[in-house]
């Protein structure tokens, strides 16, 4: 009479050995690496004085975004801009302008990340002087109307000035909140009887 069962073991045991076996060598095999250039981040275009306008649902212009330079990489879909200027329009209310020297705008332009000497200006009105806020860096979401930064801020406004660290920008509301560290100087402007 045969034993089966001690027959069978060396083959289960080597099909098992073999089964490992491919398994590590695919886990190990990283493959040839590819050489299509997805990986890069290279330019695929260069853009001069370039505009680039967004409307609103009644078809006014709600911002702005202007640069003498832009660059765009195909991989993440950004592009690069240098001395960038976006601009906010803003129903019965001035402008608001922020400007930079370096900003990348980030795929389908949701987000614009400005650095490099920002600054934001409100322009003046019949009863406001210009406000301007400084600071080194900026992240702007322009169909949002939101602005934010964790950076020192330095606002001025007349003979007025503000300081702190980290704020926040809201377009729709006309607001901008200091987050820490705030000190200032408040002159009241004098009113002609």
């Amino acid at each position: 009479m045969k034993h089966w069962p001690s027959q069978l073991f060396p083959v289960i045991l080597l099909a098992l050995l073999a089964g490992l076996s491919f398994w590590l060598q695919k886990a190990v095999d990283i493959g040839e690496p590819k050489h299509d250039g997805k990986l890069r981040h290279d330019p695929d275009a260069i853009a001069e004085n370039f505009e680039i306008r967004r409307f609103d649902s009644t078809g006014q212009v709600k911002y702005r975004l202007t640069a003498p330079y832009l660059v765009h990489f195909p991989d993440d879909d950004s592009s690069e801009l240098k001395s960038p200027k976006l601009t906010s329009y803003r129903l019965n209310a001035p402008p608001v302008e922020i400007v930079s020297k370096l900003a990348k705008v980030t795929s389908k332009g949701e987000t614009i990340y400005l650095w490099d000497d920002v600054s934001v200006t409100r322009a003046a009105t019949a009863d406001r002087p210009e406000m301007v806020a400084r600071m080194p860096d900026l992240t702007a979401q322009p169909d949002a109307g939101f602005a934010f930064t964790n950076s020192p801020v330095e606002i001025t406004q007349g003979q007025s000035w503000i300081k702190g660290v980290g704020a926040t920008l809201d377009d729709n509301t006309s607001t901008l909140v200091l987050q820490s560290r705030v000190t200032g100087l408040y002159i009241r402007t004098r009113t002609t009887p």
